[in-house]
């Protein structure tokens, strides 16, 4: 399709406008980079190290692929100064040019598709976007082991296209499987829930389809679960997690916390471990040698390294004020078994510490032992990526179809109908022949991905989505979810009066609950319930509640109103969200795999 072709399309219908962009969007996305001079030729990723046209390296035993990797690990090691050593112990690790390795960024974020929250990636080039799914609360809902796998396994296709681009790392620090046991905590979006059964069977086939099933210690990429433990509190009622000690006890340990992070590394074999902020009974977690290196490491047996939150081991000397000197809590951590710094703590104050005799520079070579054997299971030590495992991937394999197709599907299979009186769902094009979509959320498209997201190249918000059946009347009602006036009252209620039917779209969003951001109770925002009250009064037809949110909400103001006749939990249901709010309301609210009950 030319430009002028798509420009013409985009004009032809101002009632579908949104839809247009975003379609215009997807397409140039994809194929019309070069419309506006901005495409940039892929090009083949520069080997990280062992290039094979190096001649000072090539016939170094640690770029011989066909040596042992430990060997290899060895080899590589021992070559290093011990300035050079403290450089590679930080998340930004530094060049080792005289033995031909590049710096390298170990922080990317792959959540709920390839994200650029970490400094590891970044959109832009070939790659405009990715597929963004649901977020992983939702997604957890869907109760489909196969179906996280299978998003795994298309992340990491996108996030290995994106690294042979040179636009992504290949160690991503998810998934989240802290335990949602407060229901005001921010991150609780994040993660499966509060089952450790259900978290620890999302970690071990999200990570498979990160990591790979072919067999053999090769990655496709490094999956880190994360975290390590005790984790629920970002900043409540004057605490934040930096100050937070979680008092817990030796069976809740084993019991609840332990089980998702067990089952990362003995069942998903995990390349990777985060050790959290907060400290577990008055000791730090990333300072912890009980939970580093006996449990993790010994117990579990974990194959790859651990990795500190970042500046984790600075906050245990800086805000918990745990060691007297910056030194002491280097050697504390590493010796703990922290092999990673999330941070520059470590690059700054390693090197002193073994001055200090508080660390001995063999503990040092342990922890580059564990990073560097990661990054040789992944190919990075075996010269040029192009001929390698995943190679082949390129921008072409990214936001496919097929890909969309699934984001809309784990969308579908995430959703969740709460009530259906009557029933009301699904409602029929040959009774409700206009309606009124209305809400805060009712035409949003960051919300829908939650955070942790990257970007994509087409969304579809519950409006667009409705409006694709049935001819629809818009009324926001509420500037946002947070909004303390009532001043698109009016227009909402005049609206809902005149229609066949009204799907009120409310729930929460990042301002409301977010990483560093817990909520003080589980009402609605704002005064979207009153909102709610006022246009089901009004309302001709069945008024449908949807709510978008990762945490709970208290909806138990809807059983005195009998005019609410349907609720939906959506959670964040991703880029495609609206088409799957749209197909339950209409056709499917009994096809919900059980996730339902008819009232």
């Amino acid at each position: 399709m030319l430009k002028a072709e798509v420009d013409a399309v985009y004009l032809v219908d101002t009632y579908h406008k949104s839809v247009f962009q975003n379609q215009r969007k997807y397409i140039l996305c994809h194929f019309g980079h070069d419309w506006y001079n901005h495409r940039q030729r892929e090009e083949a990723r520069l080997p990280f190290a062992c290039d094979p046209k190096d001649s000072t390296t090539k016939n170094l035993a640690f770029c011989k692929s066909n040596l042992p990797i430990p060997d290899r690990v060895r080899d590589f090691i021992g070559r290093l100064t011990l300035q050079e050593k403290v450089k590679l112990l930080v998340n930004g690790a530094s060049a080792v040019p005289r033995l031909g390795v590049k710096g390298y960024e170990w922080w990317s974020e792959a959540l709920h598709g390839v994200s650029d929250v970490g400094p590891g990636t970044k959109f832009g080039g070939d790659f405009r976007g990715a597929t963004s799914f649901p977020q992983v609360i939702t997604t957890a809902a869907s109760f489909n082991a196969s179906l996280w796998e299978e998003i795994g396994r298309v992340v990491s296709d996108e996030a290995r296209a994106m690294y042979n681009g040179g636009m992504a790392g290949l160690t991503f620090w998810s998934p989240n499987v802290n335990i949602f046991r407060d229901p005001r905590w921010g991150r609780g979006q994040e993660t499966p829930g509060e089952d450790p059964v259900l978290a620890g069977k999302y970690a071990a086939s999200y990570i498979r389809g990160l990591q790979g099933t072919d067999g053999g210690d090769r990655l496709k990429v490094a999956a880190c679960c994360k975290h390590y433990t005790a984790y629920d509190l970002d900043n409540w009622s004057g605490v934040d997690r930096f100050h937070f000690n979680a008092k817990v006890s030796k069976q809740d340990i084993v019991d609840t916390f332990d089980i998702p992070f067990r089952s990362c590394v003995i069942e998903g074999k995990v390349a990777s471990v985060m050790c959290s902020y907060n400290q577990v009974n008055g000791v730090p977690t990333c300072a912890d040698p009980k939970l580093l290196r006996e449990t993790i490491r010994g117990a579990w047996r974990l194959n790859g390294y651990i990795v500190s939150d970042c500046d984790s081991v600075g906050v245990l000397y800086d805000n918990q004020h745990y060691t007297s000197t910056p030194e002491e809590a280097a050697a504390d951590a590493i010796k703990a078994g922290l092999d990673l710094d999330c941070g520059p703590f470590l690059a700054i104050h390693t090197e002193n510490a073994v001055q200090k005799g508080l660390l001995k520079e063999d503990d040092i070579m342990v922890a580059l032992a564990n990073t560097v054997a990661v990054q040789m299971r992944l190919g990075m030590f075996d010269g040029e990526p192009s001929t390698q495992p995943y190679g082949n991937l390129g921008a072409k394999d990214v936001s496919t179809p097929a890909r969309l197709e699934l984001a809309l599907e784990a969308a579908r299979l995430g959703i969740v109908l709460i009530i259906n009186h009557g029933p009301s769902l699904p409602l029929s094009p040959r009774r409700q022949h206009i309606v009124a979509v209305i809400g805060p959320n009712s035409d949003v498209i960051v919300t829908m991905i939650g955070n942790y997201a990257g970007v994509a190249c087409v969304y579809t918000t519950p409006l667009q989505g409705i409006g694709r059946y049935t001819r629809t009347i818009h009324q926001q009602g509420r500037a946002n979810v947070a909004c303390a006036n009532e001043a698109l009252f009016g227009g909402a209620v005049d609206t809902a009066h005149q229609v066949d039917a009204t799907v009120l779209v409310m729930g929460l969003d990042q301002s409301i609950e977010a990483e560093f951001r817990d909520r003080a109770g589980l009402h609605l925002s704002g005064r979207q319930q009153e909102l709610v009250n006022k246009v089901a009064m009004v309302s001709r037809g069945p008024t449908i509640l949807v709510l978008m949110s990762g945490g709970p909400i208290n909806v138990s103001f809807t059983k005195n109103d009998p005019k609410i006749s349907a609720i939906v939990w959506a959670g964040y249901p991703g880029q495609a969200g609206g088409a799957p709010i749209e197909r339950i309301i209409r056709v499917e609210s009994y096809q919900l795999n059980g996730n339902h009950r008819n009232t």
